[in-house]
């Protein structure tokens, strides 16, 4: 990246805090790539070379399951991080990365990774974070498939993407600037696509929220969609 202003990495997470300095020696290792929606970051099974940074833009982590069907494992957004565990632990990725709309991306190859992790601290510790947080998530998601019904889990998943990306509008709304389809939160909670349906069409006509034509959800209602979860 050249004639790059670190201040354009402010929705990175894992960049948080991090000094001028440090975010200065991170230019040069960091490389700029857009996937056309519906496009393979990585696949399951691949040699983890690179970690990718969503700037913007939607993607879903999701693996095989026995009988061949697609599992959605979480769905990501601006200033993410993926690729990152074949990075620290193992040659091979755990998962595959599929956009859910054209998405733009830093990329940073494996070497120059571990370097910056064990010369910038304030970056290992940000790292420490998103993996605990997401450990969280996972146990929330496992806790939420055992005890909720549909309508809870549908729920309980759009309340968490508005507190991750959630973006306040004047009138007290809060729009979720990421695609998510029926379908894909059908997949990520463990439900089938027309249950999804009947669910968002009521708390559409409750007032909870609307979609618009990318598949962006804005909540109008949070308090009333909380209390479902």
């Amino acid at each position: 990246m050249n004639e790059s202003n670190p201040n354009e990495f402010s929705s990175v997470v894992l960049f948080r805090d991090l000094s001028t300095a440090h975010l200065q020696e991170l230019v040069p290792l960091l490389h700029r790539k857009t996937f056309a929606s519906g496009a393979t970051m990585m696949t399951a099974e691949q040699t983890g070379e690179v970690v990718y940074l969503i700037q913007k833009g939607t993607v879903k982590v999701c693996a095989e399951s026995e009988d061949g069907s697609e599992v959605i494992l979480t769905i990501l957004g601006p200033g993410e991080i993926v690729g990152e565990m074949s990075a620290l632990d193992q040659p091979m990725r755990s998962a595959s990365v599929i956009t859910l709309e054209k998405t733009d991306a830093l990329w940073i190859d494996r070497a120059s990774f571990h370097r910056c992790l064990l010369t910038m601290p304030r970056l290992a510790y940000n790292l420490a974070c998103i993996l605990s947080a997401r450990l969280r998530m996972a146990d929330d998601q496992i806790r939420s498939l055992a005890r909720l019904e549909v309508e809870n889990r549908v729920a309980r998943q759009l309340i968490s993407f508005a507190e991750r990306y959630g973006q306040p509008q004047p009138n007290g709304d809060t729009h979720i600037p990421i695609r998510l389809t029926q379908g894909d939160i059908a997949a990520l909670i463990g439900a089938s696509r027309e249950h999804i349906n009947k669910v968002i069409v009521a708390y559409k006509e409750r007032g909870y929220l609307s979609v618009d034509r990318q598949y962006h959800i804005t909540i109008h209602n949070s308090h009333a969609l909380a209390k479902r979860c």
